[in-house]
């Protein structure tokens, strides 16, 4: 009964970490951040400046709809042609301004029009003038044309039109103040507070294998030096438990204060002792730390970053020690060498992707070190594009260049494109271009990547089953010839 009641709580616990994770990726989107805003902000503007216009005169209401309909473009795309308050304030001012002249300019001139009633002379003189004032100015248009004809309403009330004038550039100038502060201290800022990536991901595990593993720790320790808390932990994982020993006692014996010993994958007295009390092969022991000893000092000498050890005797499998690893380690990321495979799904490779840490697959491609410029491909938006586009900004720097790209089948499609590539880049600081390609992204890859000293890829693990199926990830399809470094990133 207990075995099943843990059981169920386990579920429970499981199905509950997918609906927060599937949550938080849902509010990262910036369409998501966009509408959200339209349904809470907006109406709070509105109520605001509702209780002003009820204090200042009867007939404020008018100015509603047309500033309804500029605050939604205002907040629908804020980094729009029409996303400017000023262009926004001077547009409705602009056009009631324009609507009150053309209403003196009939009224005096031509002939009065009976109550209740609009001229429709003064309506085309409206347009008219509103629309060279709009072109003259290069302010707001749809919401000042609005503006414009409400004004002539306002004259068969026998409203004085330049009190409406006046409401109209008051309440314009107090949505806009409000959209300013949204968009500068949310909009803008959303990296920061929505985007897990961007504040965490600094402590990151290592596990030394194949045949580069010091390019891969240096491509984990810029990763980690983008933030003031990264630290870098390089992970041996040896075959059995008593060399995990005699590398353990060796460090201590040289007296290593980076040797980090975390939970039950590192217990046991430290003892070089083989399994029938013969001493280990005290050469690859001893070649073993000096290598460990090697990368940690150069990693915090060359990038400054805290550098620490684990050696660990290998579980069941080794996808499941780097995991168990990471958690005691509390590491939020794993940068790994990638299997010798690299392009098909080995069982180290689903172990880490079904986890619960962020994993990056690395294949270096001659031992890089430096990765000035970063090219990443995406499907679309969500927290693994940003995942990407963060990692590549970290790795560049100030003085690199990253690349953010998309692949349509055709035209149509290209506007689209763009725009996702657009918001996805917009949170993010540094020289970041944005490609789109009519083109396979296999094709796109196999033209471009050596172009760049590192591609980064999605792993596509947030996509059902038969999507996979029917399309499997890029990282399996594409050829390894890609003459670069290439990264595998999955996000949890």
């Amino acid at each position: 009964m207990g075995r099943r009641l843990q059981s169920i709580l386990s579920r429970v616990r499981q199905a509950q970490h997918r609906e927060s994770r599937d949550l938080r990726r849902w509010l990262e989107r910036t369409n998501t951040v966009v509408h959200l805003s339209i349904l809470f902000v907006v109406p709070l503007l509105v109520a605001l400046v509702t209780a002003l216009s009820n204090r200042v005169g009867p007939l404020s209401f008018l100015v509603y709809p047309p500033l309804a309909s500029g605050a939604y473009t205002l907040f629908a795309n804020p980094e729009g042609r029409y996303a400017s308050p000023l262009r926004f304030v001077g547009g409705l001012t602009v056009g009631a301004t324009c609507g009150w002249v053309a209403v003196e300019v009939t009224s005096r001139l031509l002939y009065t029009t009976p109550a209740n009633e609009v001229n429709a002379t003064a309506a085309a003189l409206t347009i008219f003038i509103t629309g060279l004032a709009t072109w003259l100015f290069g302010v707001e248009q749809p919401s000042a044309f609005a503006m414009a004809l409400v004004t002539l309403f306002v004259h068969t009330r026998v409203a004085h039109p330049l009190f409406f004038v006046f409401s109209a550039a008051l309440s314009s100038a107090i949505v806009a103040v409000g959209f300013e502060g949204w968009r500068r201290y949310l909009y803008e800022q959303r990296a920061h507070y929505l985007y897990e990536t961007t504040s965490g991901d600094d402590r990151v595990l290592v596990p030394m294998r194949g045949p580069n593993p010091g390019a891969t720790a240096m491509l984990a320790a810029r990763l980690a030096a983008a933030h003031r808390a990264g630290k870098v932990v390089l992970l041996d994982v040896v075959d059995q438990e008593w060399m995990a020993r005699a590398e353990r006692s060796l460090l201590e014996d040289h007296g290593s204060t980076k040797l980090v010993k975390t939970g039950p994958v590192l217990e046991g007295e430290p003892t070089a002792e083989g399994p029938d009390g013969e001493m280990g092969p005290r050469e690859a022991v001893s070649e073993s730390v000096a290598t460990l000893e090697r990368q940690a000092t150069r990693i915090e000498t060359q990038v400054d970053v805290p550098c620490q050890v684990v050696v660990a005797a290998s579980g069941s499998t080794l996808g499941s020690t780097v995991l168990q690893t990471a958690s005691q380690a509390n590491c939020d990321l794993v940068v790994s060498p990638a299997a010798s495979d690299f392009g098909s799904v080995t069982q180290f490779t689903r172990e880490l992707f079904q986890g619960d840490v962020d994993v990056l697959l690395h294949q270096s491609e001659g031992g890089r070190t430096r990765w000035r410029r970063v090219l990443v491909p995406v499907r679309e938006a969500g927290g693994v594009a940003h995942n990407m586009v963060d990692f590549a900004t970290r790795l560049t720097g100030d003085t690199g260049e990253v690349s953010v790209g998309a692949c349509v089948s055709g035209k149509r499609e290209r506007r689209q494109a763009e725009e996702m590539l657009a918001d996805i880049v917009e949170p993010f600081d540094g020289t970041i271009e944005t490609r789109v390609s009519q083109s396979s992204v296999e094709t796109f890859l196999d033209r471009h990547a050596h172009e760049y000293d590192l591609v980064l890829i999605g792993a596509s693990q947030d996509r059902s089953v038969a999507s996979r199926l029917l399309s499997p990830p890029t990282f399996e399809r594409i050829d390894d010839g890609l003459d670069t470094d290439v990264g595998v990133v999955d996000r949890h």
